[in-house]
């Protein structure tokens, strides 16, 4: 048996015992559901445990094909691009700065923690900036020839 069938059968089984858990859910009710902590128990953790099964293969096939692509082909733009991403990550974190900061709850985000949501959101921009940039070149390259 090959490792595609393998796979196929195992993606139907996980599918089955997805459909037979949410099966449950559904005939149990929402009401049901937010009444009774052993309901939760009994009927939504099994179903986020499959996901996170799910997620966890999909992370190990992800990574799995992720180092093989890095080993069978040109490593050195791989590195590039891996040093580009990091190095707009550690200006996004040089550029900005963090205050602690009083949330709506009444909580506290600390200063760290907001540090790295303004750097964030600087990585955001500048990524979404050079997307924009890349497009507009392409198209006026296509525009002059």
């Amino acid at each position: 048996m090959t490792i595609h069938k393998v796979l196929k059968y195992l993606a139907l089984v996980i599918g089955v015992i997805g459909l037979i858990l949410l099966g449950r859910i559904i005939i149990a009710g929402d009401d049901a559901i937010s009444a009774s902590a052993a309901d939760q128990n009994s009927l939504l953790e099994p179903m986020m445990w499959v996901g996170y099964i799910v997620l966890a293969i999909c992370i190990v096939i992800v990574g799995f094909f992720v180092i093989k692509g890095l080993f069978s082909g040109n490593v050195k733009n791989t590195l590039i691009s891996v040093g580009a991403f990091l190095l707009v990550i550690v200006l996004a974190y040089v550029l900005t700065d963090g205050n602690e900061v009083q949330l709506k709850d009444g909580d506290t985000l600390s200063a760290s923690a907001d540090h790295w949501v303004g750097a964030g959101l600087v990585v955001f921009y500048i990524l979404a900036a050079v997307a924009v940039g890349a497009m507009v070149l392409s198209g006026v390259r296509k525009l002059i020839k």
